[in-house]
C-alpha cells in the first residue's frame, strides 16, 4: 500500500471547496439560487459557518477516500484524473439525479450542481496528480 499524505488530502479538499465558492459565487450563484427557489433572505438566513464547515468536512472525507484508492492502486497521474472525474460524472452525478427526480428539482438545477461535482472532482484529482 502506498502512502497517504495528509497535506495532499487537505489541499485536495480545499481545491474542491474553492471550486464551489467560485461556482456558486461568481459563475452560477444567481442562476443556482433561482433554480433552487431560494430568495436572498433564504440564503442569508442559513448558518453559514456550519454550512461551510460541514461542506469542507465532507469534501475532506471525499479526498480521504480518493487518497486511499490511489494509495491502494498506485494510480498513475492519468488514472488519478480518470478516477476523480469518473467518480464525479458517473457516481456523484447520478446520485444527485436520482434525488432530484424524486424531489422534482429542475434540470437546470441538476446541471449546475452536477457540473460543480464534476469540476470539483477534477480539481481534486489535479491536486492528487500534482502531488503524486
Amino acid at each position: 500500500m502506498g502512502d497517504m499524505s495528509l497535506l495532499t488530502i487537505l489541499l485536495a479538499g480545499v481545491a474542491f471547496f474553492v471550486v464551489g465558492a467560485i461556482w456558486y459565487g461568481v459563475l452560477f450563484g444567481k442562476a443556482w439560487q433561482a433554480a433552487a427557489g431560494l430568495s436572498d433572505d433564504d440564503v442569508q438566513s442559513g448558518n453559514m459557518p456550519l454550512i461551510f464547515g460541514l461542506t469542507l468536512a465532507f469534501e475532506l472525507l471525499i479526498a480521504l477516500v480518493l487518497a486511499h484508492q490511489f494509495a491502494m492502486t498506485g494510480a498513475s497521474d492519468r488514472a488519478i484524473m480518470m478516477i476523480s472525474v469518473g467518480f464525479g460524472a458517473f457516481v456523484m452525478t447520478p446520485a444527485i439525479g436520482i434525488n432530484y427526480l424524486y424531489q422534482r428539482k429542475s434540470g437546470k438545477l441538476f446541471a449546475i450542481d452536477a457540473g460543480h461535482f464534476i469540476v470539483g472532482m477534477a480539481a481534486m484529482g489535479g491536486v492528487f496528480a500534482l502531488m503524486n
